[in-house]
């Protein structure tokens, strides 16, 4: 797997502040140079795993940035540092290939390389869909997000568009033409967001036809942003890249607040959105869906004995145990020492195998409650495979399953049979 990174600066200042930023948030492992020779070394060792660089243009043995040439030729992603802004060689090293080009100014320029090598890594994961009739424009905007690393497909008009979206429910941002034939830029944006809201997909419009109507129009539409064509790489570059990264912490602070925050486990209120969604496609396709409805028997005892802090200590333990066995499915903590597990695909008999595969898992656990003792935890469940047409009335089913257990003496798993 290529996940190292290596950064070239003959600088001993600007080195050490490279590495003190690497050391910070530089997501992939970094080797260092201070010249050509020694940065030759390193890449022909460590070609296999190398994924980019951070190269200073001018060295001690390379002048005339020999090292960028050759990293370029090597078809290795580069981001240039320089000391000087000249916009002959700017242009000339864009045409070249490298990724971005940053002029040592400030620590933040260095700090702004490191994270544009973080978001290399990251673009790793994400498909854009390029929307453009013009097939040499396509290319030229496929070429840009490809060297950025992105998945990129493409689309000659909105209605190819729509069928690639149906293809590839991942995509995370559109870029979409205005002028093109069977379904223009606009109705392509009201046909999107028809489906996708703006914290799950981002919308760029494009336009070479004059008019700042236009870049209103888009918007109004639903579009996220908007840039006239022709248009200068890095502006492509920042627009692009500021548009995902809003779009990571619109997401991130929706995840925040779908989560429970002692355990991490999605909380009720995702469980019951999330599983409505989950039980109408296994009604409408006639498949098995299994409500789990799980809780910690004896928790009380816990509580008085060690204390409220060693009671959310296991309940942490548990969740983090519950996640790495069942995490496939859909987990969440309902409240106190409840959980509940929504199973698609499996019979109620085998819903209860996997149950009780996770019950003994736990039971072989000792679980330190105050770095002296140590307990196990046992827990009753109540699984149901009854379809009935809301989750509210499937959780109620299972959570009498879950009473007749505790009843029966704790410890156990009842089904529907």
């Amino acid at each position: 797997m290529k996940n190292k990174v290596l950064i070239v600066e003959d600088s001993p200042i600007i080195l050490k502040i490279l590495k003190h930023l690497a050391q910070q948030s530089l997501e992939l492992e970094p080797f260092f140079a201070s010249s050509m020779k020694e940065a030759k070394l390193l890449y022909n060792e460590h070609k296999e795993t190398l994924f980019a660089g951070i190269i200073d243009l001018v060295l001690p043995d390379a002048t005339n940035g020999e090292l960028v040439e050759f990293l370029l030729e090597e078809k290795f992603p580069v981001i240039v540092l320089t000391g000087s802004y000249q916009e002959e060689r700017r242009e000339e090293l864009v045409k070249l290939g490298v990724v971005d080009y940053v002029i040592k100014e400030t620590r933040y320029s260095y700090r702004y390389a490191i994270n544009m090598v973080n978001r290399l890594y990251k673009n790793q994961s994400i498909q854009v869909l390029v929307v453009e009739d013009s097939k040499q424009y396509r290319k030229h905007i496929t070429r840009l997000l490809i060297a950025h690393k992105y998945q990129v497909l493409e689309a000659e008009n909105g209605i190819e568009a729509m069928a690639q979206l149906k293809i590839h429910p991942h995509i995370k941002m559109v870029i979409t033409d205005y002028n093109m034939p069977e379904m223009d830029g606009f109705e392509l944006v009201q046909a999107i967001r028809r489906q996708y809201e703006k914290f799950d997909m981002i919308i760029i419009g494009l336009s070479g036809e004059d008019g700042g109507l236009l870049s209103i129009k888009f918007i109004k539409n639903g579009a996220d942003d908007f840039l006239n064509k022709p248009f200068q790489q890095e502006e492509f570059y920042c627009r692009v890249t500021n548009n995902i990264e809003a779009l990571e912490q619109l997401n991130k602070i929706q995840n925040l607040a779908n989560r429970d925050y002692l355990t991490s486990l999605y909380n009720r209120r995702y469980f019951c959105e999330a599983g409505d969604k989950l039980l109408k496609q296994a009604i409408n396709s006639q498949t098995e869906l299994s409500l789990a409805i799980i809780d910690i028997d004896s928790f009380k005892f816990i509580n008085e004995e060690y204390g409220h802090e060693a009671g959310d200590e296991v309940l942490k333990i548990f969740s983090r145990e519950l996640e790495s066995m069942l995490g496939r499915f859909l987990v969440s903590r309902l409240g106190g020492v409840e959980f509940c597990v929504l199973i698609p695909g499996l019979s109620n008999g085998q819903a209860i195998q996997v149950i009780d595969s996770f019950k003994q898992h736990l039971a072989a656990k000792l679980i330190d409650v105050n770095e002296e003792e140590f307990i196990r935890l046992a827990f009753s469940a109540g699984i149901t495979n009854i379809k009935y047409e809301t989750l509210n009335e499937m959780m109620n089913q299972a959570g009498e399953y879950l009473l007749r257990a505790k009843d029966a003496g704790r410890n156990m798993v009842v089904g529907d049979d």
